[in-house]
């Protein structure tokens, strides 16, 4: 047979809350009952006796109407002081009609009510029927004549019913003042007694709780104290409930298994410490190996230059001195070995380009890519007028960053669109850009010859070409610096293969928090219209709308240091347009 103290925790607590639930419960039970009866005696006292009332004043009001109406018409003889006596009835009928509905409970009131209609007919029949037929009759002197002490006396009859009507009507209201008051008691009573089972249910549950969980979990808690203090071989025991002998046991087993594994363990953290010491020399040796290889490289790159330049130099001087001298296989070799020279200097500069992003920093501004707009204008001016090609801008925003990378940026953008143009159309590009979420989305958009979606992740590795270098000459690193620029800055690029016509590269920018926040906080407002105005040289044309463009792709491989003479053939000087949306 089990007793209390081989109960768990669960079940105590369980019997506790139950008898304590049971013992609310009931109370809770009375109270609402209790409640139920002062509802109804408040709505008696509010919305029958006191109703009641008024409507006995107004009971005598209106007698009182209809015997000052018959008064005055035994007096005056005119019709119109009649008029009085007739809505004196209706009123006093309407009266009795409402009081008939708010009597239900109280049978005595009905009677009194019964008893003022009966000696107000009385009087209708005895005084006021007979003044007003005489009066009409036989003039207001004998119509006066009826009027008098025994009809007084008969409406003051009425006048004592109606008072009597008053005062069991107030007797009726003070019984359910008392009811309310009495039930407003026991209700008062009953919550004293739910909050002293709350205090003795809370006093008993503390006292239980330090005696079966406080307890027993401090002197535990001090057991596993003295264990983590290092003291390995101190053996736990427990006390109190079942779960918490339980418990004791399992974390005695738990020390017994972390004394065992402790030696395996120290050893392991040696070895771990060798291994870290190891990795941080070789962490440090590749920095270093990284730092110099940067050197070298830069190095290297700066001392390519000065033979390269020889070599071009005089293959340029042999083109010039002896072109035409030789046969046609000796220019084709000379212009074979000028164009190596001068292709192996673009690919140079190309690379000491993409290795210096994020390295040779000046740190982040504000910078307004309107003005770099202008900048990039300038730089592809040559470019523009050399294909007949059309740039235009929507209204750009400001945003943190360098602003030569991002310069460079647009004018890799600029130059690829001019650069990858259809023949014989004319190459038209333009740059928008849009806020999405707290990110600026800026198009590069052209009508060009486009790309495949299967190479619209190709185009951004280095050195990745899907055109021969006779068909469009450059080293294949402009979009590779493109891409590393936009990373630097913290967003990302990408080719849109939705585009019709053309080709779309897209970039995200960060937003600067104050654009953020004054879009949100005019999330339903049209957008601004784009300011119109004039750059550059030539007719110019209004191109931009302040929408994004369409998007678009295109096999790419340019830079922006690709000049007019590397163009296709096809393309003429001239007529370059430019305009800033």
């Amino acid at each position: 047979m089990t007793t209390v103290r081989d109960w768990t925790l669960r079940r105590r607590v369980v019997t506790l809350l139950t008898v304590v639930a049971v013992l609310l419960l009931g109370l809770a039970a009375g109270e609402v009952a209790l409640a139920a009866k002062n509802r109804s005696h408040i709505d008696a006292i509010l919305n029958k006796t006191g109703p009641l009332r008024v409507q006995a004043q107004e009971l005598l009001n209106a007698l009182l109407d209809q015997e000052t109406a018959v008064r005055g018409y035994a007096v005056s003889g005119n019709p119109a002081d009649l008029a009085p006596y007739d809505a004196g009835r209706k009123r006093e009928q309407d009266l009795v009609a409402s009081m008939q509905r708010l009597v239900g409970d109280y049978p005595e009131l009905r009677e009194e009510i019964r008893v003022v209609e009966q000696r107000a007919e009385v009087w209708r029949q005895t005084v006021a029927v007979p003044v007003v037929t005489t009066t009409d009759q036989n003039g207001t002197t004998a119509g006066q004549a009826l009027i008098t002490d025994e009809a007084r006396e008969q409406f003051d009859e009425v006048r004592g019913a109606v008072d009597h009507l008053q005062e069991v009507i107030f007797e009726a209201r003070q019984r359910s003042a008392e009811d309310v008051q009495r039930t407003s008691n026991l209700l008062v009573v009953l919550l004293i007694v739910a909050v002293g089972v709350v205090i003795i249910a809370g006093t008993l549950m503390l006292v239980s709780l330090d005696k079966m969980v406080i307890r027993p979990l401090t002197g535990l808690a001090d057991q596993v104290r003295e264990v983590a203090e290092g003291d390995y071989q101190h053996g736990i025991a427990g006390s109190g409930p079942p779960e918490f002998v339980r418990l004791a046991e399992d974390v005695d087993a738990m020390r017994r298994k972390i004394a065992k594994d402790l030696a395996e363990v120290r050893e392991a953290r040696e070895r771990i410490e060798w291994v870290n010491s190891q990795l941080q020399k070789q962490a440090e040796e590749l920095t270093r190996s990284n730092r110099d290889l940067e050197q070298f490289a830069y190095v290297a790159s700066h001392d390519l230059q000065e033979p390269l330049r020889k070599v071009a130099s005089f293959c340029q001087l042999l083109q010039r001195r002896y072109s035409g001298q030789l046969d046609e296989r000796a220019d084709q070799y000379i212009a074979f070995a000028v164009d190596g020279a001068q292709r192996m200097q673009r690919l140079i500069n190309d690379l000491l380009a993409f290795s210096r992003i994020g390295r040779l920093t000046t740190g982040f501004t504000e910078v307004d890519m309107n003005k770099v707009m202008g900048d990039v204008a300038g730089q592809t001016e040559a470019a523009r007028q050399y294909a007949d090609a059309e740039l235009t801008w929507d209204e750009l925003p400001v945003i943190r960053g360098e602003e030569p990378l991002l310069t460079n940026l647009l004018a890799n953008l600029v130059s690829n669109s001019i650069k990858f143009r259809r023949p014989d159309v004319p190459a038209k590009v333009h740059i928008s850009a849009r806020l999405v979420g707290d990110e600026w989305e800026i198009s590069c958009h052209d009508n060009g010859i486009g790309i495949e979606p299967e190479f619209a992740d190709k185009i951004f590795v280095i050195f990745q070409r899907l055109h021969a270098k006779d068909a469009y000459p450059g080293t294949g690193i402009g979009l590779a610096i493109v891409k590393k620029i936009v990373e630097y800055h913290g967003g990302r690029v990408w080719v849109d293969t939705d585009t019709e016509e053309g080709t779309a590269i897209r970039f995200t920018l960060p937003a600067l928090p104050e654009d953020v926040e004054s879009a949100a906080a005019a999330p339903d407002e049209p957008a601004d219209e784009p300011a119109t105005g004039e750059a550059g040289t030539g007719d110019d044309k209004k191109a931009g709308t302040g929408t994004p463009a369409q998007a678009g792709g295109r096999v790419d491989e340019t830079d922006a240091t690709d000049g007019p003479e590397r163009a296709p053939e096809g393309g003429r000087t001239g007529d370059m347009r430019e305009t800033v949306g």
